[in-house]
């Protein structure tokens, strides 16, 4: 069975399992400076939606966030996989809901940041197989070489 995917807390033990999985594989990826992480916390504010992949026996293997900035702009934001379950489209599908609330929502543009190293050309392809085009340095993101920058517009 396909794993499920739905809107949830990440105030969540197993959920804040994945974010540190997420953070420890962006460590060595990325200068700290340069990463961009929301915490736990703050994907709980309002204005973050978390979506959540889970498996027949509700374990988390996959999750990702739209992040509402207003005036029609949402980012994508805490994209992440499970090593294991990499190549089954989870990643797809999550981007895949964060782009149909982004709609929902009447928002004309979703935008993101990602690492521009070695190590994020997964990423990339679910990105660019999803619609997304590079684009130069989005929201208050500085332009540094250690980041590679994506839009779609929706309207």
């Amino acid at each position: 069975m396909a794993a499920e995917i739905a809107i949830e807390t990440p105030l969540q033990d197993d959920v804040r399992t994945m974010v540190a999985a997420l953070n420890a594989t962006m460590m060595p990826l990325t200068p700290r400076e340069f990463q961009f992480q929301l915490t736990v916390e703050q994907m709980a504010e309002p204005t973050v939606t978390l979506f959540v992949a889970r498996e027949a026996d509700g374990h988390p293997v996959g999750m990702g966030a739209l992040k509402n900035h207003g005036a029609g702009v949402g980012e994508v934001k805490r994209m992440f996989t499970l090593p294991e379950v990499r190549g089954k489209r989870i990643g797809a599908r999550i981007l895949q809901h964060i782009e149909t609330l982004a709609r929902e929502k009447a928002m004309s543009r979703l935008v993101l940041e990602t690492g521009e190293a070695e190590g994020f050309e997964p990423a990339w392809r679910v990105y660019e197989r999803g619609g997304f085009t590079r684009c130069g340095a989005v929201l208050d993101y500085p332009d540094s070489g250690f980041s590679r920058f994506y839009e779609k517009k929706l309207s």
